[in-house]
């Protein structure tokens, strides 16, 4: 499917049939998707939890407002973005990039070092509002590969911040 057919099938699923789940193989191509995205700066500053336990889905419904389709969905994933930006979180990303790359720990220090200037002069606000958009980013690409696999998806951003970390640790 092209992309631009894919995203004329792509609607926001209303109602999920609880019996029904998300094969593994489909789940693990819509992560890696979003794995994939591109980020500022290359620092994928966003996690994403993946969430299938009844229990804890059920916890969740109140904090999202009452939408039941949360505890209905086979996973409910959610796109966390970092709170703020930490030399230890920056060293941590560039050093498993550069491994990955075959790179030598130091070879990015440079642009690291500025990187981490640029970002300190951020308030924790800001911080968090631009690893925001950055999860974003992963989850626009993460749906888009949702609706190539023909899997049903609801973006959603109706709930408590503060009461789902709560809920999530």
């Amino acid at each position: 499917m092209a992309l631009l057919d894919t995203l004329e099938w792509r609607y926001a699923t209303k109602k999920y049939d609880p019996t029904k789940k998300v094969a593994q193989e489909d789940l693990d191509k819509i992560l890696e998707a979003a794995r994939m995205a591109p980020s500022s700066s290359g620092l994928q500053q966003f996690r994403v939890i993946v969430i299938t336990n009844q229990e804890l889905k059920e916890k969740i419904v109140p904090v999202a407002w009452g939408q039941q389709i949360v505890a209905d969905s086979s996973h409910l994933l959610v796109f966390a973005g970092w709170d703020r930006y930490t030399d230890e979180r920056i060293d941590k990303t560039f050093d498993k990039m550069n491994t990955l790359r075959g790179l030598p720990l130091d070879s990015t220090d440079e642009y690291k070092n500025r990187l981490k200037g640029q970002l300190a002069s951020f308030t924790e606000e800001q911080q968090a509002a631009h690893a925001a958009k950055q999860a974003y980013i992963a989850f626009g690409l993460a749906i888009a590969q949702a609706a190539e696999l023909g899997v049903d998806a609801t973006p959603m951003e109706g709930f408590s911040n503060a009461e789902l970390d709560e809920l999530l640790g």
